[in-house]
């Protein structure tokens, strides 16, 4: 159809001629119908024109002839003439109209053209762009935070997987070298025994499932740096009661005690998301302690914000430390390439977490050592 070749601003222009034209016309005819049918005409006759000539220049005769004017002489000149000066200016009417609609839908539809701008750049990989725009709260307007909310998604969810793939690629470069190596060394070995290959085959097992837990811990890194939409109360109570219970049989056998949690506290985020965070706020307070330590969990709620609290015992921490703690394989002592019980993206998790739920992870360093790491959730709807 024509119309779908035409574009926004001149069908709007369009539409607001046509309904200018419209009502234009719509008026005219009940005027036209209603001089025609109801008054009643009675009209002089005008002299004839030589008459008229004769004693125009007598006024005092009462007949002055028209001079350049249209006369009219019936019924049916007036409304002709009625008509067709009625059709000028509605003809007059649409074209200021359309220029009025042309203005107009210019107006309104300069806001798409950003939009548009700002998809163009999009296409082009650049997602850091954001619309941003000004004015009432309409529909346009609307469009426009959606977009930008749309970009910033989209934003987070590319960069994420950029780390994902920088941080990957890293991290397993060293455990694939040793795996390598230790075949290397074995295949080396004409006179290999089967007691050697089944160890080889042991260590590579446990090569294999660091990198596992490795990856395992990239996605959930990357899947808490992605954000989330999702807001469902969560009982931190239950679900810190549950996650202490997985690591029950780790804590024992690094003779750490893990208490249950006390307190209660309801946030409002992804349940799976803020499980993992709790999960690894405990796993790290368990791993990173001494033999004979203890791990404490404290909840509790207010000014619509619900806390975790998590304290551990172990060796004194000093500021340097505390400020890395959050960044991607950091084991405590800094960045290191050594693999030991941890992967190093615990707290990393834990506050990718928080931020994607407009959350705070603090950490304070124990003046008798240890750590205590606080959670900061928004609480569930209803919680104080």
């Amino acid at each position: 159809m024509l119309t779908r070749r035409l574009t926004i601003r001149v069908r709007l222009t369009l539409s607001y001629a046509g309904l200018v034209t419209g009502a234009g016309g719509v008026l005219i005819t009940l005027v036209y119908l209603y001089m025609r049918f109801v008054p009643s005409y009675h009209l002089m006759p005008i002299p004839d024109v030589e008459d008229v000539r004769a004693v125009s220049a007598s006024p005092e005769a009462g007949v002055v002839a028209p001079d350049g004017g249209i006369a009219i002489t019936s019924a049916e000149d007036f409304l002709r003439n009625l008509l067709m000066a009625s059709l000028g200016a509605l003809v007059l009417l649409a074209a200021a109209g359309a220029g009025v609609g042309w203005i107009v839908a210019g107006r309104i539809i300069a806001p798409l053209a950003v939009i548009n701008a700002a998809a163009t750049r999009a296409a082009t990989g650049a997602l850091d762009h954001r619309v941003d725009l000004d004015g009432p709260r309409d529909e346009i307007r609307d469009l426009s935070d959606t977009f930008d909310r749309m970009l910033a998604s989209l934003e987070r969810s590319f960069d994420a997987h950029r780390r994902f793939a920088a941080n990957a690629s890293h991290e397993l470069r060293t455990p694939l070298a040793t795996t390598k190596t230790m075949i290397d060394v074995t295949l080396a070995d004409p006179a290999a025994s089967a007691g050697q290959l089944r160890a080889l085959a042991e260590r590579v097992r446990e090569v294999n499932r660091a990198s596992i837990d490795t990856v395992e811990a990239l996605l959930d890194l990357a899947d808490a740096d992605t954000g989330t939409s999702a807001r469902e109360p969560i009982s931190l109570a239950g679900m810190a009661g549950a996650c202490a219970g997985e690591l029950a049989a780790e804590a024992a056998s690094g003779a750490v005690t893990l208490g249950m949690p006390t307190g209660e506290a309801v946030a409002a985020g992804d349940p799976v998301l803020v499980r993992h965070a709790v999960s690894n706020l405990l796993r790290n307070a368990v791993r990173h302690n001494r033999p004979g330590g203890r791990v404490t969990v404290r909840l509790s709620a207010g000014d619509g914000i619900a806390r975790i609290t998590v304290a551990n015992t172990g060796e004194p921490i000093g500021a340097e430390a505390i400020a890395t703690m959050t960044e991607p394989f950091s084991r405590g002592r800094g960045r290191s390439l050594t693999r030991g019980d941890g992967h190093g993206l615990g707290l990393a998790i834990v506050s990718a977490v928080a931020d994607a739920h407009d959350g705070t992870l603090t950490l304070r360093a124990d003046p008798d050592g240890g750590l205590t790491a606080e959670l900061a959730l928004p609480a569930a709807s209803g919680e104080s």
